[in-house]
């Protein structure tokens, strides 16, 4: 997915990148620079954060990748109380209590950049299933640009990557599921999903080397200038400035 492609560029530029996920995976380069937790509960955060200061002695870089949805389809009346707890625990907390946790060093060294992964639903939010996604990651945007104007002054750079849809492992899987259900083939389910979400310009979705080639950018000091703002990576699914 996005975060693998982003743990790859970011060491194919030199970095030293600690990673977490809830499952470790079957085979790790590094061992040492993993971490097992859910960042969707503070606990979670906690467990990494100590993993930062204990494994990298600090950080100069955060990366917030993390995000998604199981909400059930059925608009805003399924949505219960859980599940909004759930899309703001896991798209918006998460963020929120690492960079508590890891930017008061960053801000003891004077340099360090954050980039939180948003998403086009801030903007396009689709009602079926992932309104309180969408929110979550509304809120996120929002979160992000107001910790800029705090700590850019101060030396951090805050950003936002926005990507719409990405050809993850987890979207082909959805791509061959809703083949198999319509009794299409692979490209054909892929322009409905496409056609679903509005269009995509392009004619293709983003590939996840292509937005960690936008963070490794954005993370280095070509980007210098850059701090509280959005890159959007949607192929033009989005249909205004």
């Amino acid at each position: 997915g996005i975060g693998e492609a982003v743990v790859a560029r970011l060491r194919e530029a030199g970095a030293k990148v600690l990673t977490t996920a809830r499952t470790t995976p079957a085979e790790l380069r590094e061992p040492n620079l993993f971490v097992a937790a859910d960042v969707a509960t503070a606990e979670g955060c906690t467990i990494v954060a100590d993993a930062v200061h204990d494994r990298l002695g600090g950080v100069d870089i955060i990366v917030h990748v993390v995000g998604g949805s199981s909400a059930p389809a059925g608009g805003f009346a399924v949505l219960d109380d859980n599940e909004w707890h759930r899309a703001l625990d896991l798209n918006l907390l998460s963020a929120v209590r690492l960079d508590r946790a890891l930017l008061p060093a960053m801000l003891e060294q004077g340099a360090g950049v954050i980039i939180h992964i948003t998403s086009i639903q801030s903007q396009l939010p689709l009602p079926d299933a992932t309104i309180a996604y969408a929110a979550a990651k509304a809120a996120l945007s929002n979160y992000s640009k107001g910790l800029s104007k705090e700590v850019s002054p101060k030396g951090i750079r805050v950003v936002r990557v926005s990507p719409g849809w990405v050809e993850t492992e987890a979207a082909v899987r959805l791509v061959t599921e809703l083949a198999n259900k319509t009794a299409t083939n692979y490209e054909g389910a892929r322009q409905g999903l496409m056609k679903s979400l509005g269009g995509i310009p392009i004619g293709r979705p983003a590939q996840p080397k292509e937005v960690a080639d936008l963070v490794a950018f954005l993370a280095s000091p070509r980007a210098a200038s850059i701090t509280g703002t959005e890159y959007v990576i949607d192929g033009g699914t989005v249909p205004t400035a």
